[in-house]
């Protein structure tokens, strides 16, 4: 295993871990799934230039248009959110609340 593979890897599994274990605001949630987007970012832009493929050189600005559509979305909740309970705290969020 190479040392930027081993990096980008250790990147992405430190951005799941921070998602699974840290859930109690939503801005805290979204931090962990940008820093996972940037980790496969940055990891698949290598992989493109490591095998020289002029084919695959569209895919990592794909990957990170639709990054930058989720941190939209993502942001566009957190506001809606803030707005409507006051708080972005995951616990105080009930899906099943009419």
């Amino acid at each position: 295993m190479t040392p930027s593979h081993f990096a980008f890897s250790s990147m992405f599994m430190l951005g799941l871990a921070g998602l699974a274990f840290h859930r109690t605001h939503l801005l805290s949630a979204l931090l962990c799934l940008e820093g996972m987007m940037l980790s496969l970012f940055i990891a698949f832009s290598l992989w493109t230039l490591q095998l020289n493929s002029t084919t695959l050189s569209a895919s990592p600005l794909l990957l990170l248009a639709f990054s930058a559509c989720e941190a939209s979305a993502g942001l566009a909740l957190l506001v809606a959110t803030a707005r409507t309970h006051g708080t972005d705290r995951l616990q105080n969020l009930n899906l099943l609340q009419c």
